[in-house]
């Protein structure tokens, strides 16, 4: 079985490099919206059995609720130790797979992320990584077969700790999985992708309509 789980930082600390652009309050809107449509292109994918975010923030996981998906509501003791944690709790067996997509690709499609979740026919590691070399969705089968290592340069991490393991490693360039928006340039790229969710797709043009106004 394979569950999925979306790791989201609390929202007074989240997209610190778009502030200046958008303000606070936009920015955690912005993030509330692309976790949205994350979870979403979740729901779409058959093969999931279950669908959980983890978070610090209450707000994140009120929203979460909301949507229909299992709010792990937990301090952050990191990126990483936060997934392992989440999985830990969530995989009812040594055998469960972990899909972890982070909470901020909005552009993601449910076909991509069943692409990815295919992948794999036994124990490996498979992801997609983002178009700055770090990592938008990681499998691993089982839940625990590498280490987590979100963060700068995780791709490369993450194959090296699969190489590490001798474990099979597929690695896929699933374009809406590689838009990620960190920076007000991704704004506009995101703006321009076909694929991106509905709710940030709406709260971009608002943010552009006040900008224009």
């Amino acid at each position: 079985m394979t569950l999925a789980l979306v790791p989201v930082k609390a929202l007074s600390a989240a997209k610190t490099r778009l502030v200046t652009h958008l303000d606070r309050p936009g920015v955690e809107r912005l993030s509330i919206a692309m976790m949205g449509d994350v979870l979403e292109a979740l729901q779409g994918v058959e093969a999931l059995r279950e669908i959980a975010v983890v978070t610090p923030d209450r707000q994140v996981a009120r929203a979460a609720e909301l949507q229909g998906v299992r709010p792990l509501l937990r301090d952050d003791p990191g990126l990483n130790a936060s997934i392992e944690a989440a999985c830990g709790e969530l995989c009812p067996s040594p055998e469960s797979r972990a899909l972890v997509v982070l909470g901020d690709v909005a552009a993601a499609t449910s076909g991509e992320l069943a692409e990815l979740v295919d992948s794999l026919a036994g124990p490996g590691v498979a992801l997609a990584p983002s178009k700055d070399g770090g990592t938008s969705a990681l499998l691993r089968a089982p839940f625990d077969a590498i280490p987590a290592r979100f963060g700068p340069d995780s791709a490369k991490r993450h194959r090296q700790e699969a190489e590490r393991a001798a474990l099979r490693y597929r690695e896929l360039s699933l374009p809406g999985l590689g838009l990620d928006i960190d920076v007000a340039e991704d704004l506009a790229s995101a703006a321009t992708t076909a694929s991106l969710g509905a709710r940030t797709r709406a709260l971009l043009r608002e943010f552009d309509a006040r900008v224009s106004t």
